[in-house]
């Protein structure tokens, strides 16, 4: 599970590579609580965009899934 400035980080992360730039509202409940799995956190960041992640681009939300991921691996190992 990611930690809230790791989950912090990774929606900073996100906005800037990926365009997906939360309300504040909404990123401030994510980094409050993150999603405990990778497929969470991914599709509570594409709906907090208002998007519906079953119907998202495949190949967007693969990338932010690659993403989430990462971090999700990067805090394990860390």
């Amino acid at each position: 599970m990611l930690s809230e400035s790791e989950a912090r980080s990774l929606l900073d992360n996100l906005c800037v590579r990926l365009g997906f730039c939360l309300p504040p509202e909404a990123s401030a409940l994510i980094v409050a609580n993150p999603p405990q799995s990778v497929s969470a956190f991914a599709n509570a960041v594409i709906t907090a965009e208002g998007l519906d992640p079953t119907i998202y681009d495949r190949h967007i939300y693969r990338q932010v899934k690659a993403m989430v991921a990462k971090a999700f691996h990067d805090s394990a190992e860390g």
